[in-house]
């Protein structure tokens, strides 16, 4: 057994009401510049729906994630590495920009400029790669509109599946619609396909606490990632020819401070903690023959923080008793072991998601009260669960690879919790039968409505910061009376110009956002100083010392 951390997230569904926030405000702090204007590292999609890029789950066409091989042995969807070798320049599975969207802006100026006359201007939409006239056709969440709806529905990979199955499962027409809506971000995997698809080795995983990050000076941009990620939440900056990626906004999170979609999330839906897992066991369970058993698999991989060998076995490890105090209050180990209602997203890709959700119970809840019944009575919900309105079919097929059973136990619990916490907010007297149906008793089902629903900010993010002693590996340090203004900020020292100490990376790449953020230019090979990184050149010009220099033939 070797113990690793992992930090995790789970999202409760329930309490997701579409507004946006976490991806609006996820855009302005990672992919606010240019070539990043189509990517959006979370995304609010709404189901039934084809998401984003376009049907990005229909693996026989993207060929993402892993599969098995005649032997049982796990192998990426894409192929072996000579398959993948002879493909490396010219990779043809993976999205257009049409399967995302042309990004656009409005020709505001018009709207400024246009002479006084009888026409009101019109702003009309201009594509932000072509500069040109477009036509908008779609978004990030264009079904937003359209969730269930007889127009569009039908394209959703799941239902096409699950209508396969059975004709009659889903229907379209308008009094039996269903809409729920699922945010998306990096998985940030246990056994991550676009790490294995990456040429380069540019895609790696944290071992302190298991973030996937891309290194942007090993990427070569061959976009293998972006083939071999089923989720399909790597993208390619077409002006730096790099790839990124949702980086759980691990400089926030080193601090104990949230990620920016769990901070600004306006239902609260978000949860942020520590998972623990045995490391050496990751390839076998996502080898596991049969896909249904995948979600019982990844649950024994996560591993009990009160356990005494594994707290030993974390020591010999080098995980900090604070990291294992954190797994120990860590909310989503609690809602996805111990209270199992929280599932991942597709587990029948083999790559051991990390991003957990708990299925909706509303649209059950509120076709019941509609029609005049007591939603919130045990025996009314747990009889509609299989009946009404959303198919448990559907939610079996994104989370837990088509078993039925494991969602419809889900379902239950938390119908079982809306019933039991009803008659204690009303004063009845409390039925054990409710919670025991489910398998829990009435302590731990108030827990669990305690975590899901009136949790306070630190009970819903548990986040152990990082070690001062690992700061040196981390950055480098400086003297803020050295830098920023101090006394030796032009880079002198006692003895003379240019004698003191170097700036560090930290600083220089402080200076050089300030200046990219205040400047009235664009960035050329002239007006750059020190290193080249993302944050201070926008792809015009080449700065000197980018490019080796060019050898001049005889």
């Amino acid at each position: 057994m070797r113990v690793m951390a992992q930090m995790g997230m789970v999202m409760n569904l329930d309490k997701c009401i579409g507004c946006h926030t976490c991806s609006v405000t996820c855009k302005q702090a990672w992919t606010n510049r240019a070539g990043t204007e189509y990517v959006w590292f979370n995304n609010v999609e709404t189901r039934p729906g084809q998401g984003y890029p376009r049907r990005y789950e229909d693996q026989e066409q993207w060929r993402g994630g892993w599969t098995l091989n005649r032997r049982g042995r796990l192998k990426l969807r894409t192929g072996s590495r000579l398959s993948r070798l002879f493909t490396i320049f010219s990779s043809p599975v993976q999205p257009k920009l049409e399967d995302y969207y042309e990004p656009w802006t409005y020709d505001y100026r018009t709207l400024v400029d246009a002479p006084l006359g009888d026409d009101f201007p019109v702003a009309r939409p201009k594509s932000l790669i072509t500069g040109k006239d477009t036509k908008i056709t779609w978004s990030a969440n264009w079904d937003d509109d359209l969730g269930g709806a007889s127009e569009m529905g039908h394209l959703d990979p799941i239902v096409e599946k699950v209508r396969r199955e059975s004709e009659d499962k889903i229907k379209f027409q308008f009094e039996q619609t269903f809409m729920f809506y699922l945010p998306r971000i990096c998985e940030h995997c246990l056994n991550p396909s676009c790490m294995a698809s990456c040429p380069s080795g540019a895609i790696y995983k944290r071992e302190e606490d298991g973030i996937v990050l891309v290194d942007q000076d090993r990427c070569r941009g061959w976009r293998q990632c972006i083939t071999g990620c089923p989720y399909k939440k790597i993208y390619f900056n077409h002006k730096t020819g790099k790839a990124e990626k949702c980086t759980l906004c691990y400089p926030r999170l080193e601090v104990g401070i949230p990620t920016v979609c769990s901070e600004t999330c306006v239902g609260r839906l978000r949860y942020l903690g520590l998972f623990l897992y045995d490391a050496d066991r990751v390839t076998a369970a996502a080898a596991t023959p049969d896909e249904k058993d995948l979600y019982e698999a990844q649950l024994d991989l996560i591993l009990d923080p009160d356990d005494p060998a594994v707290i030993a076995q974390a020591r010999r490890d080098g995980i900090p008793d604070d990291w294992m105090d954190a797994a120990r209050r860590s909310p989503v180990y609690i809602l996805a072991k111990k209270h199992r209602v929280a599932l991942p997203l597709h587990p029948e890709y083999r790559t051991m998601p990390m991003v957990w959700y708990i299925p909706p119970l509303s649209p059950i809840v509120d076709l019941l009260r509609d029609q005049g019944h007591d939603a919130e009575s045990a025996g009314t919900l747990f009889g509609a669960i299989e009946a009404l309105r959303i198919p448990v079919e559907y939610l079996a097929e994104l989370f837990t690879a088509g078993d039925t059973e494991v969602v419809s136990g889900v379902l239950r619990k938390l119908a079982a919790m809306r019933s039991y916490l009803r008659d204690m907010t009303l004063g009845r007297e409390l039925d054990a039968s409710i919670p025991a149906s489910v398998g829990m008793d009435g302590e731990s089902m108030y827990a669990m409505y305690r975590l899901l629903a009136i949790a306070k900010y630190e009970e819903r993010y548990v986040i152990p910061t990082a070690h001062y002693e690992q700061a040196h590996e981390l950055e480098e340090l400086g003297c803020s009376l050295d830098f920023d203004g101090g006394a030796y900020g032009n880079d002198s020292g006692p003895f003379g110009e240019a004698s003191g100490l170097p700036t560090p990376v930290a600083v220089e790449t402080f200076h050089a956002l300030r200046d990219r953020q205040t400047s009235d230019q664009s960035a050329s090979g002239e007006s750059l100083r020190g290193r080249v990184n993302l944050l201070n050149w926008d792809g015009n010009g080449a700065p000197a010392g980018l490019f080796p220099p060019r050898e001049e033939k005889p």
